[in-house]
């Protein structure tokens, strides 16, 4: 294994630094690499700690120079701006809710740090995902299959990676709970062993979307008219970037009882409001699909599916039409399926593949 390279994507926290580690031990020629995605001002965020932080950097740097391996920073900002940001943004305006670590890891992680990784004639790149890649002994296909810890599970926003991209990377931390990373930490003194994770959107650390959204484009969203399903208007919102179907909170209305974001309508520029009942729906259509086998579903299979990252999946039946859109039947109801999210199909612990979500019925 002394001739294998590998590259390893370092954010500074102690999954990347494990990772790193544990390939280190395992024979790799190991290469350190923290990717620079945009710069506070991108954000409008003049000192603010986030993912692309000075101390980040520090910290990747520091556990490369303990580990006795390079380390460099690649500056992706043009392509985080426009692949990650401007859908970002795009989405919001159409009333979608959009899932950016999906496409950071399809359009950054493993589309370009792949082509940097070529470059520089190295072997595989290497990331701290907790999920596990296999290969299957009777086709000789790659299989992606989820982490060994439920709760760390990182599978969902992995369904857009390619055969050859399974292929070329490793996630060394697939096969262990996150309690044993941070042990394996500890007991080889990386300083980052107890560090906090972030849990935001790395370009929105604050969490408020809306103001992000007037921030980048430099524009206020129009107001418009929150609505019954019948067209009864029950109020002004404060504009559709606000808002996500499920959304209960933040509102801004009595009416007496609870009501939910149902419906946002770009076009009429309103928000339709109803009853909890009214976000259940069993039936789905998805673009931008992936099937990790490269395989299309040309007839209906029996599937688990999950569309948002933190649901369990549950049963359902998959297809394609021709024009490529999946259709996924689920046998109950589910709530709140969200366009612009993304439905993940499971087979057991193997993800099938997935779709951005376009419309539910």
């Amino acid at each position: 294994m002394e001739n294998q390279k590998a590259l390893i994507a370092m954010s500074g926290g102690v999954d990347s630094s494990v990772a790193a580690l544990l390939m280190q031990k395992q024979g790799f020629t190991c290469v350190g690499v923290t990717m620079k995605l945009f710069e506070n001002e991108d954000i409008g965020k003049s000192r603010q700690r986030t993912c692309c932080s000075l101390e980040d950097v520090e910290d990747a740097r520091n556990v490369c120079f303990r580990l006795g391996i390079p380390h460099y920073v690649f500056g992706f900002s043009d392509d985080f701006r426009k692949t990650v940001i401007a859908r970002f943004v795009q989405s919001y305006q159409q009333g979608f809710t959009p899932n950016p670590c999906i496409d950071c890891n399809r359009y950054i992680k493993f589309d370009r740090l792949f082509h940097r990784m070529r470059q520089m004639q190295m072997d595989a790149v290497v990331t701290g995902h907790y999920a596990r890649i296999e290969r299957e002994e009777a086709s000789g296909k790659w299989l992606l299959k989820k982490g060994m810890d439920p709760a760390k599970d990182q599978s969902y926003v992995l369904y857009a990676m390619t055969q050859d991209q399974l292929a070329h990377t490793r996630f060394p931390l697939g096969y262990l709970q996150k309690s044993e990373v941070r042990r394996i930490a500890r007991e080889n003194s990386l300083d980052n062993a107890a560090k906090r994770e972030s849990q935001d959107i790395c370009f929105v650390p604050d969490g408020d979307y809306g103001a992000f959204l007037e921030r980048y484009t430099g524009k206020t969203m129009e107001p418009g008219n929150f609505v019954r399903p019948d067209g009864t208007v029950l109020g002004q919102h404060r504009g559709i970037g606000r808002y996500t179907i499920g959304q209960k909170k933040g509102l801004g209305l009595s009416v007496g009882r609870p009501l939910y974001v149902c419906d946002i309508c770009p076009q009429s520029n309103t928000v339709v409001l109803g009853e909890e009942t009214s976000l259940y729906s069993s039936y789905l259509t998805a673009k931008e699909v992936n099937l990790i086998s490269g395989e299309r579903l040309d007839k209906p299979i029996r599937v688990c599916a999950k569309i948002r990252y933190r649901q369990q999946e549950q049963p359902a039946e998959a297809w394609q039409s021709d024009d490529g859109r999946l259709h996924v039947r689920f046998d109950q109801p589910q709530r709140a399926i969200t366009p612009g999210q993304s439905v993940v199909l499971y087979d057991g612990d193997t993800v099938l593949g997935g779709g951005t979500i376009e419309r539910a019925q």
